[in-house]
């Protein structure tokens, strides 16, 4: 074979194994999804640039796992497409359309043709297809109770209006079912007026008054990026407002979402995704995979340490078997976790464990081990190890501990770094030196606290 087809040639197998790798980290995530409410907002242009094709699939990829889907469309490009066609005036304050006689029609117009183009590509079930046996039900309908806006600062935005109240029964009767609830930016008034509402208004509502567990913007950024323009792939409500407040300005989607990502969270919402339209897959990544693509945003912070327990047990195997796999740690049962699960600390991240470690105590020599520390290799390079063992080393001083001691193979320099000295066996606590395996030959380490 010639050199260049060796070089471009992938053996079939690497494909298999990480997709079944992938497939694997996926599955928790898979059970953890199962069943709840995700509100997924995005706007018209997704459906004019043809991005929807894909999406749908998604979509149908979600709503067979289980996960009940509210979507909300925008029509911005459709309706400016159908004042331009007609010569009408376009007119925004403070990002506000003007919505008049002429300009609702064009907006009636504009969603409904939207509307209809979404419901006809989610019913897609082509042979060989992603869409393929999907059996997707949609409903669609006068979900959303409006009221107008009335003047703003001297101007009467007309028709534009705000959301009153979100039929969150009626929705959920048809989730139950197994439908994807389908919402449009038009709401209706109880004497019948329709109203021009915005996007991330019936998005931000709608999730907080269904208790949603995810609110998902689909934007034209990557997400929340801090002043030198990295991403920021999670923030707290407390860390967006001060994002908000930064001097020098956002991008325009920030601007607008940000603020509804800030007020979905403090009203119920457990998790707001702020992420790309243009990545392909992009709702896939951002919910299966560890870090994900965008910014997801929470109330607090989605990082603890606390005391493990036993249901943390499966969690910890997961996190400490491919280390043991390499002989990065002594290996452990599901039966002694189970009995020295007290000992330990887990380090949990959105509901995930992502580290942990535990103390031994010596007492007669006022001496603990910090054993089986570890950090998930997805997480690792953002101060995690070091908030872990300082944790670690706080939890043995208020024991009554005076001196940790460690044993590693592996990660000699990252303990010596942190302040913890070589010493020889000898050094050990008694009963410890007892159990020493001199076939592993582990270094040992200690630090006076």
């Amino acid at each position: 074979m010639p050199s260049k087809l060796k070089a471009d040639f992938v053996k079939p197998e690497i494909f298999v194994d990480v997709f079944v790798q992938w497939f694997r980290t996926a599955t928790p995530f898979i059970h953890k999804f199962r069943g709840k409410t995700f509100v997924i907002a995005f706007g018209g242009e997704v459906v004019s640039e043809e991005q929807f094709v894909t999406l749908a699939q998604d979509l149908n990829l979600l709503n067979s796992l289980g996960v009940r889907l509210v979507l909300v469309h925008g029509a911005r490009p459709q309706i400016e497409e159908e004042l331009t066609e007609r010569g009408a005036s376009i007119r925004y304050v403070n990002g506000l359309r003007v919505t008049d006689v002429d300009a609702l029609k064009c907006v009636k117009e504009a969603a409904g043709t939207v509307r209809v183009e979404i419901e006809a590509l989610l019913s897609l079930g082509m042979a060989n297809s992603p869409m393929a046996g999907a059996d997707i039900r949609v409903a669609s309908g006068n979900f959303v109770t409006a009221k107008p806006m009335g003047v703003r600062n001297g101007v009467d935005l007309q028709h534009t209006g705000e959301v009153r109240k979100i039929d969150v029964e009626g929705i959920r009767r048809r989730l139950d079912q197994g439908d994807i609830v389908l919402l449009s930016p038009l709401g209706y008034s109880p004497t019948g007026e329709i109203f021009n509402l915005s996007l991330e208004d019936v998005a931000t509502r709608a999730a907080i008054d269904l208790d949603a567990d995810k609110l998902v913007f689909l934007m034209n950024t990557a997400g929340v990026t801090d002043e030198g323009g990295e991403l920021l792939h999670s923030l707290t409500t407390q860390d967006a407002e001060a994002i908000l407040a930064r001097p020098h300005g956002l991008p325009e989607d920030i601007d607008y979402f940000l603020p509804c990502a800030i007020r979905a969270c403090r009203n119920g919402v457990a998790r707001v995704h702020l992420i790309s339209r243009h990545v392909d897959g992009a709702l896939l990544q951002e919910f299966f995979t560890h870090e994900g693509i965008g910014t997801m945003l929470a109330e607090d912070t989605l990082e603890t340490l606390r005391p493990a327990t036993i249901n943390d047990v499966g969690g910890l195997l997961a996190l400490i078997e491919p280390l043991e796999a390499e002989g990065t740690l002594v290996r452990r049962s599901r039966e002694l976790l189970e009995m020295e699960i007290e000992r330990f600390t887990v380090l949990e991240y959105d509901g995930l464990i992502i580290g942990c470690a535990a103390l031994y105590p010596f007492p007669e020599e006022q001496s603990a081990e910090l054993a089986c520390m570890a950090v998930n290799r997805d997480y690792r390079g953002a101060g995690r190890g070091e908030a872990l063992l300082e944790y670690m080393q706080v939890q043995a001083l208020e024991k009554g501990f005076r001196q940790l001691f460690v044993l590693t193979t592996r990660t000699a320099h990252w303990f010596v770094e942190r302040g913890f000295i070589e010493a020889g066996v000898q050094a050990l606590p008694k009963a410890k030196q007892g159990l020493y395996n001199y076939q592993r030959r582990s270094k040992v380490f200690v630090k006076t606290l």
